[in-house]
């Protein structure tokens, strides 16, 4: 489908924050958004229908920030719920379907500031989902970066702690901690 840009108005964008769990992604879009409200531009925010970690609607950081917004089974309907806004913030971006480029690349040309979290790998290492599709057409990039819980540097892995199978497995501080790429070998 072609969408018409928006040659008028503002010019769309595509902002990428990514990183390990525990890093402040969602923090820092929840910083980024609130910013957004306090120059009175008009947004939407969304969330995959899948993530109810910390709240069935609100996108919550492990902090306990949070911002309102609205769950939804597929990047399509981004699309349709979106409307006529300045700005569309999107959390958690790795568990979105492979539309969800083409979705915020039509945000863009429509005039749209789209500013995207989520994590760039899985728990093995490898890069998760639709995340370095997302960071290919970024027109800016913001990577995050925890603490490595086992020796305190840099920690860019989001280890997961239990035997559970699949690249989707949804936790918190229960089951994932951050480490370094070096303390993410250790077996413990």
């Amino acid at each position: 489908m072609f969408i018409e840009p928006n040659l008028k108005g503002g010019r769309g964008s595509i902002e990428v924050i990514c990183g390990s769990m525990f890093s402040g992604k969602t923090e820092e879009l929840i910083r980024r958004l609130k910013r957004v409200k306090i120059a009175n531009l008009t947004y939407e925010i969304f969330k995959p229908a899948i993530d109810v970690r910390y709240d069935q609607v609100n996108i919550v950081s492990h902090d306990t920030n949070f911002i309102q917004s609205t769950p939804v089974e597929s990047s399509q309907t981004i699309l349709l719920l979106a409307g006529e806004v300045d700005v569309v913030g999107i959390d958690e971006a790795q568990f979105f379907d492979a539309e969800i480029g083409n979705v915020c690349e039509q945000l863009a040309l429509r005039g749209i500031r789209v500013i995207i979290a989520g994590l760039d790998m899985d728990y093995t290492g490898k890069p998760f989902g639709q995340m370095p599709n997302l960071l290919a057409i970024a027109d800016y990039i913001t990577k995050l970066h925890a603490i490595c819980v086992k020796c305190g540097n840099i920690a860019n892995i989001s280890y997961r702690k239990t035997a559970a199978a699949g690249q989707v497995v949804l936790g918190e501080k229960d089951i994932y901690e951050p480490r370094c790429r070096i303390c993410a070998l250790l077996k413990d």
